[in-house]
């Protein structure tokens, strides 16, 4: 398992993202938070190296990104690719989800997560990563 950078750096700007969750932000949290989902510990606006990813698990080496509409541009969406290989070569894996998903099928979601942890804990190194 690869160490997990921390940037102490990023510590008051994650906390300022916390602060302004958006909507499917605060919904997905509601299903993570306090080991609900299997037990694992989840975190949001997780400092990791040079970004801060929406939520983490630690035990899982999994972030979790939420989408809005800004990421349809090119721009954005070339920052993500960046940030998600940075976190892969970490030994991180990343689950993208849209907020849309979040607020519109938060179960199909959830389903979705659920579903890589379960291949995840059964000792697979490479978990089909759920599309959406």
């Amino acid at each position: 398992m690869n160490k997990i950078i921390y940037n102490p750096k990023l510590k008051k700007l994650a906390r300022q993202l916390r602060n302004k969750s958006t909507q499917s932000e605060i919904k997905l949290w509601m299903y993570l938070k306090g080991k609900q989902l299997k037990g694992y510990d989840f975190h949001r606006q997780k400092p990791i190296d040079n970004y801060i990813v929406d939520f983490f698990c630690g035990k899982l080496m999994m972030a979790i990104e939420l989408d809005g509409c800004t990421h349809e541009f090119e721009e954005v969406l070339e920052r993500d690719n960046v940030k998600t290989q940075k976190l892969r070569e970490l030994g991180i894996t990343v689950l993208r989800f849209n907020d849309e998903d979040i607020i519109k099928n938060i179960d199909g979601v959830m389903e979705s997560i659920k579903a890589f942890i379960v291949e995840k804990e059964k000792g697979d190194t490479h978990p089909l990563i759920p599309s959406f």
